[in-house]
């Protein structure tokens, strides 16, 4: 059985089960661009909203019903957007400054704009992840201090601070999104995975990756890619579609585009996690519909007709 068979699992629907089915179908779209904003892409941020969520499942039993489940599923995908932050090397350094923290009872700097615009967004990514993160609840999903403080573990006064710090700092900043480009061995291998996934060249694609590939539907499908009916699933599609790479936040992804009243339009993010010239993760967020909207931009690769 699966992790997405687990997550249904026959017998687990009593209220406590029910009630956190029914908050996660609300607050997914939230939920994710928190996470996309915090890991710096929307493909990461809803692998990590997966993740969470099926940790939360797991740990629902310990679950203090007197406690808001909202407030607790954030603060599940919070740590879990540190752990990745870590992974890449970030370093936190609001840690050396917890002492000092809550003690500067300031007044937060004033937001940028009326919340924290959509073109601005994007560059909190260049700000420590305490900041981020505070900047994020508070400008973008309006969390009070007191709930940001609980989420972040810190004190109201730490959360002022770090909300000064980077209110201040993203005001200063131009608006043009960071860009992590890939090397050009990477670059060549999305752009010949693009072109046989288009030509329907199934043999041919896998040739690009490797035997022991994983692949990750969202909210379908995850484990190894030989045993999924991934690619016939694809194969079956009557609507017409067709896949490109794009710049979406700086990052370059796979978007499928399906056409509706002679308009191709972007239907669906895919990444490809590549290693030693091989595509080793597949990750496919065609059943997360929020995934698409909470992108800042989507910069084509390729005229679509």
């Amino acid at each position: 059985m699966d992790d997405t068979d687990d997550f249904y699992a026959a017998g687990r629907f009593d209220a406590r089960y029910l009630a956190f089915l029914e908050t996660i179908a609300t607050l997914r779209p939230s939920l994710h661009r928190y996470c996309a904003r915090m890991t710096g892409s929307v493909a990461e941020g809803e692998d990590v909203v997966q993740e969470a969520l099926f940790h939360a499942y797991r740990k629902l039993d310990t679950f203090d019903d007197t406690r808001p489940l909202k407030a607790w599923l954030f603060r599940i995908a919070h740590n879990r957007c540190i752990d990745v932050l870590r992974r890449r090397g970030v370093r936190e350094d609001a840690e050396a400054e917890a002492g000092t923290d809550a003690a500067l009872a300031v007044e937060p700097a004033e937001p940028v704009g009326p919340a924290l615009g959509r073109a601005v967004e994007h560059l909190v990514l260049t700000l420590p992840p305490k900041e981020r993160a505070c900047v994020l609840l508070k400008d973008v999903l309006d969390y009070t201090l007191e709930e940001i403080a609980e989420l972040v573990d810190s004190t109201v006064g730490g959360v002022k601070a770090a909300l000064s710090r980077g209110r201040t700092k993203l005001a200063a900043l131009p608006a043009q999104s960071p860009r992590r480009a890939p090397s050009g061995d990477v670059s060549r291998l999305l752009h010949l995975y693009v072109e046989r996934f288009n030509q329907r060249d199934w043999n041919g694609l896998r040739d690009l990756i490797a035997a022991d590939a994983r692949i990750c539907v969202a909210d379908r499908f995850a484990g190894p890619l030989s045993d999924s009916p991934y690619f016939p699933t694809y194969a079956r599609i009557s609507v017409p579609w067709r896949a490109t790479l794009a710049d979406v936040n700086g990052e370059q992804v796979v978007v499928t585009l399906r056409q509706t009243d002679g308009e191709w339009a972007p239907y669906s993010l895919v990444r490809l996690d590549v290693a030693d010239g091989r595509v080793v993760r597949v990750a496919d967020f065609g059943h997360c519909p929020w995934v698409i909207p909470a992108a800042v931009s989507i910069q084509l690769s390729e005229s679509v007709m």
